[in-house]
């Protein structure tokens, strides 16, 4: 046991490489609680859902709650995949894209115009990780100062926001820059490949970090956790995103049409588990 503050006494302590994201506390009265990194940053209350019924009144509950920082970031997070999932739709059926004058080239646009909400949201949720309570035994050293990005490279969960806030820039990078008419091959590679790996990359780093945060050791199911749906759906989304960069790079000569297939594919189930875990973080931050 480890004496953490006056009011508290720490009787367990959970996480992944150095990171605590979960602790027993003991407090003067006895009594105890649990304290979850994650639910403790974005102001969570700790519950486990009780069948689809509750999920569903929770659900409904949070459709619009602009007043929640929240809020905004599942939304966002929800609309930019929305933007992504059409885009994919329309390479993957281009007759279906021509029923509503969707070109390949309206596809480009619709995937940089998804990717502000998600770099948006992305950086709320920085914003909200550098700006988070002190926990537990933490001293805030200059609590009126408001952080842009802050410094807490001890938080999971601020160095996983910390990781896909950069990606999801990378991002903005490359889908604007699929819009240039007559990139080669080489140029192709340099300004929209490259930042797409790098930045799935980033994102794979950051979505692990974030599951592990929820799950408190390397891997582990909690299926009446919401926050473990939230994270491992965002984590489906990331390994769909990695594996998409990993199809997209170009090659010399004419495009190889499986391999744009299969990149294309890979986004697309991307899109709809981040869209998916974005929905969910919407009953997560019920109060």
């Amino acid at each position: 046991m480890h004496k953490i503050e006056q009011e508290f006494e720490q009787l367990e302590a959970e996480g992944i490489g150095g990171f605590v994201s979960h602790r027993v506390l003991r407090h003067e009265s006895g009594e105890k609680s649990h304290w979850h990194s994650r639910n403790h940053r974005k102001g969570l209350v700790l519950r486990k859902v009780q069948g689809l019924l509750h999920f569903g009144q929770l659900l409904v509950a949070q459709l619009w709650q602009p007043r929640q920082l929240n809020w905004w970031i599942g939304s966002l997070f929800a609309f930019g995949s929305t933007l992504f999932a059409l885009a994919s739709v329309v390479l993957l059926w281009p007759d279906l894209g021509e029923v509503f004058s969707l070109s390949a080239q309206a596809a480009n646009l619709i995937y940089f115009l998804g990717s502000i909400p998600f770099t948006t949201a992305a950086y709320l949720q920085l914003f909200q990780a550098a700006n988070a309570r002190p926990a537990p035994g933490e001293k805030e050293a200059q609590p009126q100062l408001t952080r842009l990005l802050g410094w807490r490279p001890h938080d999971i969960g601020w160095v996983s926001c910390a990781l896909q806030f950069p990606g999801t820039v990378l991002f903005n990078f490359t889908t604007f820059d699929a819009m240039i008419p007559s990139l080669n091959w080489v140029q192709t590679n340099l300004w929209v490949w490259a930042p797409n790996f790098i930045g799935s990359v980033l994102f794979l780093a950051s979505g692990y970090l974030a599951f592990a945060e929820v799950a408190h050791r390397w891997w582990a199911v909690r299926p009446k956790n919401i926050s473990w749906w939230v994270v491992f759906a965002n984590l489906l989304g990331c390994i769909g995103f990695m594996i998409s960069a990993l199809f997209a790079f170009a090659l010399p000569g004419p495009a190889i049409t499986w391999m744009e297939e299969v990149d294309t594919l890979f986004t697309l189930q991307g899109a709809i588990c981040f869209g998916l875990g974005g929905v969910l973080m919407l009953p997560e931050a019920a109060e």
